[in-house]
């Protein structure tokens, strides 16, 4: 019994909350712009707590700092190969192959991780989503808008309030500083704050998810070839991460946080760098079919965990 309810109480809250989205928008409770408002608030206001929070009472050694350097590497190589498979595809569309890397943990990950992992810190997520952060605002960003000004990138980092947190997360954290606070009785300040204002966060983003989330207007047929790339690419680098974890890094690794992030999406950033509307379009369905796609993964990894 106590099985069942862990799946239950895991999966239905995400479920319910992408229901409610899509019941949103059919009734009309929410406009575009009020849900673009919502991410925006999201992203900007109460994410940025939830990762602050992460690495300041994260805790670090040599092999946890090198974490984020090599997720960096597999999504510069899932992107490769997402540039090779659309080659030997003959597929024409410039942003095809950006869904085979990056992984939309700010809008998704981190929610997921907190039901699918109650029990464990969420640095051991954020660790993994910190590399794949800095490469999608590097790399990523550069080659997917043709802007390679070093000015340009660094401009990104600093005005991210997601990065700034992170850094300032880092910062408190990797210097021992948090230890401290522990010491004097003043962290307590810093959890109730983080808490309070990050508890919305979860809700707001699979509001948003949900309202975008039209099923019936998705061409599975077109945007099958997208689909296969994007979860074969993943898989198989998932794959490499596990035996690196299992073999060099000693299971520095939180393999759960691992299979989270591999599961998760493209960033939902792709198609607003589309001049055409056409190649916006099939973009657009594929983030969706892969969205859909995460959902029930999370449902399957939530009845395995729910099983053990």
């Amino acid at each position: 019994m106590d099985k069942i309810i862990f799946i239950i109480s895991t999966a239905l809250p995400v479920f319910l909350a992408l229901a409610m989205g899509m019941l949103c928008r059919r009734k009309g409770f929410l406009t575009r712009d009020g849900v673009n408002s919502l991410k925006k608030v999201a992203l900007n206001l109460t994410l940025p707590f939830v990762l602050f929070n992460s690495f300041a009472t994260a805790q670090y050694s040599l092999s946890s700092l090198i974490l984020p350097v090599l997720v960096f590497i597999i999504c510069t190589a899932m992107l490769a190969l997402g540039f090779l498979w659309i080659k030997v595809s003959k597929m024409q569309s410039r942003l095809a192959p950006f869904l085979a890397s990056g992984f939309e943990a700010g809008m998704l990950g981190f929610s997921l991780f907190g039901l699918l992992f109650p029990d464990q810190s969420m640095s051991r997520f954020a660790m993994l989503v910190l590399g794949q952060e800095i490469f999608v605002f590097t790399l990523y960003k550069m080659l997917l808008t043709g802007k390679t000004s070093p000015k340009a990138i660094v401009n990104d980092l600093i005005t991210s309030p997601m990065l700034i947190a992170v850094i300032l997360g880092l910062v408190i954290g990797a210097s021992g500083l948090y230890d401290l606070f522990r010491q004097w009785g003043i962290h307590v300040i810093f959890e109730s704050v983080c808490s309070f204002i990050s508890a919305p966060t979860g809700m707001i983003i699979l509001l948003a998810v949900g309202f975008d989330l039209v099923l019936r207007e998705i061409p599975w047929k077109k945007t099958a070839s997208l689909i296969a790339m994007r979860l074969v690419i993943a898989g198989v680098m998932l794959a490499v991460l596990i035996v690196l974890n299992r073999t060099v890094l000693n299971g520095a690794i939180f393999e759960g946080a691992a299979v989270l992030l591999f599961m998760l999406p493209p960033p939902y950033v792709i198609p607003i760098f589309s001049d055409e509307p056409a190649e916006r379009g099939q973009i657009s369905s594929a983030l969706s079919a892969l969205t859909l796609i995460t959902m029930i993964l999370f449902a399957i990894v939530a009845i395995v965990l729910g099983m053990q």
